[in-house]
């Protein structure tokens, strides 16, 4: 199963899609703000992000979201509302943006899409090698 990190400041929330997402087999951590998101994975990276809009839009926030190079970010917010302007490298990422505490059963829905993909297309296995930018632009 997927290791999710769930960020944002309403703790309720965040603690009842911690016991969902358990139950679904799910390894997750938690964090109220980007900052502390790469304390809150020590036990490692994870693949999927599940970051509230108002955390990804302090300062500098994308540079801190600890996540796995075929990870996959989750956008949410509590009331409907206009989605954030994100760097480059998150909108990539972006695999859904959900009202929660609404939409949960799409949230769990974009998660098992997002195992589904990482088998199909072999992104989730552990033994897979590392890429990084030097192998990326060598012939």
């Amino acid at each position: 199963m997927a290791k999710i990190l769930l960020v944002g400041s309403d703790a309720a929330l965040l603690e009842g899609l911690s016991q969902t997402l358990n139950g679904f087999g799910h390894e997750v951590c938690l964090a109220s703000s980007l900052l502390e998101a790469p304390e809150a994975c020590r036990e490692g990276v994870p693949n999927i992000a599940v970051v509230s809009n108002e955390a990804l839009a302090a300062p500098g926030a994308g540079a801190s979201l600890p996540l796995s190079a075929a990870g996959a970010l989750v956008v949410y917010t509590t009331q409907p509302a206009d989605r954030p302007t994100l760097p480059t490298r998150l909108q990539r990422a972006t695999l859904g943006h959900v009202v929660l505490p609404l939409e949960r059963q799409r949230l769990i829905a974009l998660i098992q899409h997002f195992e589904i993909r990482a088998r199909t297309t072999g992104r989730g296995r552990d033994d897979r090698p590392e890429l990084d930018d030097r192998a990326l632009s060598e012939d």
